[in-house]
């Protein structure tokens, strides 16, 4: 046996070893080294496949080519890219793929791929999105211990054993959808339909359409409120309508139980309701119709406490359905997080760390150069993008306790309702009066706040 074959024989001894799929193809597309693990993957003998043009035994889509003979074509490693293909009995295969290409001195030879398997995730995924489950959040995906969150939990519970209207408010980006499906899901109505329309998506007319005309013989379209017959309709970012239609649905809510479907009503709205109220774009009765249960999502800003068990939870979710092992964020990402103000809350630090699994190679934990481009100009401009690198690193560095205006606001308002309560001895009435305020909008701000005569 020459050196070369004895090199070649011992690289597919390793090879046949290891638990992820090796692929292994000369400069002409020829597979040289197919591994054990790979042939489970792809479901062929290794007698169908070596020392064959990849082309010969592999069906990829007409938009997308080989990673291996894209490789070979670039010159240029590719990491994390994931491709659905057939195998030679019309099998369809998906897997996540790190590819590079292979040189003896400046000369290409060939391309290896490693591969790891992710077709069955791929199916789930895709039977869950056709399917499209009513709902899937309990009370258990809520991520976080923060006093305001708590509370927003233990309303949501209670709400749950009711059939009464909920109003959830709060910011773009903080689960208030997340809730309402958790509401539902705890509720006798569990297993009945959760249907969500934001109203904030639609023309008027379409949307006046499928709130308050039941389904004609023509078209067979059901409307809202028929698709959740027996469950619950989720109106979302219900201060997105125009008065009009506020006001026929205060006119059908009106009629209470004589109306002729069982759903259980909630609302969301993404800016303080008694704003939206006084700027006219909430109804007052409207809102006094279904806030008889009103939940309040805490901004992320507000409870940064969280930010270490939200990043760990979004991270092991990426691992699961991408098929990698990043370990967490470096130092340096977590004091940005830290610092950083999160407009928007959850859902933007969701997509801040998928963004960063599309940039980690082979590390093991997200650093700087891993977050998505933009939230890293987002940074730099929240840290004053015209000074110098040093001047910007301090800022982020030194711990500075400068808050945003809207959560100094918010603490210095919350200090004077409580400051307040206690001169008049919490009475309700006379707390109002002082401070030039309707006792329903004391009431909202207190129940915002989660003031409580013992938490001063």
């Amino acid at each position: 046996m020459h050196e070369a074959e004895k090199r070649l024989y011992m690289y597919e001894k390793v090879a046949e070893h290891l638990e992820s799929g090796v692929h292994v193809i000369d400069s002409t597309g020829r597979t040289i080294i197919y591994n054990r693990k790979m042939r489970e993957i792809e479901g062929m003998e290794i007698e169908d496949v070596l020392d064959k043009n990849l082309l010969d035994v592999f069906q990829f889509h007409s938009e997308e080519e080989s990673t291996l003979l894209k490789v070979l074509n670039t010159r240029e490693p590719t990491l994390n890219v994931k491709q659905t293909y057939f195998n030679m009995n019309g099998i369809e295969i998906t897997t996540m793929n790190d590819t590079f290409p292979i040189f003896y001195d400046d000369m290409l030879i060939g391309a290896i791929e490693i591969a790891r398997d992710i077709t069955k995730l791929e199916k789930v995924m895709r039977d869950q999105i056709h399917k499209r489950p009513s709902s899937f959040f309990t009370f258990e995906s809520i991520i976080g211990h923060h006093p305001r969150l708590k509370d927003a939990v233990e309303t949501g519970k209670r709400a749950a054993r009711t059939s009464s209207p909920v109003l959830i408010c709060g910011e773009i980006g903080t689960g208030k959808e997340l809730f309402a499906q958790s509401i539902h899901n705890d509720s006798a109505r569990a297993n009945r339909p959760f249907i969500t329309q934001n109203c904030s998506s639609m023309r008027d007319d379409m949307l006046e359409e499928m709130l308050f005309h039941d389904s004609i013989p023509e078209d067979h379209r059901p409307s809202l409120f028929q698709q959740a017959q027996g469950g619950t309709l989720l109106l979302d970012e219900i201060n997105s309508l125009t008065p009009s239609l506020q006001e026929k649905l205060l006119n059908l809510f009106a009629q209470g139980t004589d109306l002729p479907y069982d759903v259980r009503i909630m609302a969301t709205v993404n800016e303080d309701p008694i704003d939206a109220i006084a700027e006219g774009r909430l109804l007052k009765d409207l809102y006094y119709k279904l806030s008889i249960v009103s939940i309040f999502t805490p901004s992320l800003r507000s409870r940064k406490e969280d930010l270490p068990e939200l990043v760990k939870y979004f991270i092991e979710q990426f691992n699961h359905h991408i098929a990698m092992n990043i370990a967490g964020i470096s130092d340096e990402v977590s004091e940005i997080f830290h610092l950083y103000d999160w407009p928007g809350n959850v859902r933007e630090l969701e997509h801040v760390i998928e963004g960063a699994f599309n940039l980690v190679g082979f590390e093991e934990k997200i650093g700087f150069n891993h977050l998505p481009f933009g939230f890293r100009q987002r940074i730099q401009h929240t840290a004053g993008g015209e000074e110098s690198q040093d001047e910007s690193e301090f800022l982020y560095q030194s711990g500075t306790e400068i808050k945003p205006l809207e959560l100094f606001i918010e603490e210095a308002e919350t200090y004077y309702i409580q400051k307040a309560l206690r001169y008049h001895e919490f009475n309700i009435t006379k707390t109002a009066k002082s401070l030039g305020m309707s006792r329903q909008n004391l009431q909202y701000r207190i129940r915002k706040y989660g003031i409580e005569r013992h938490s001063f």
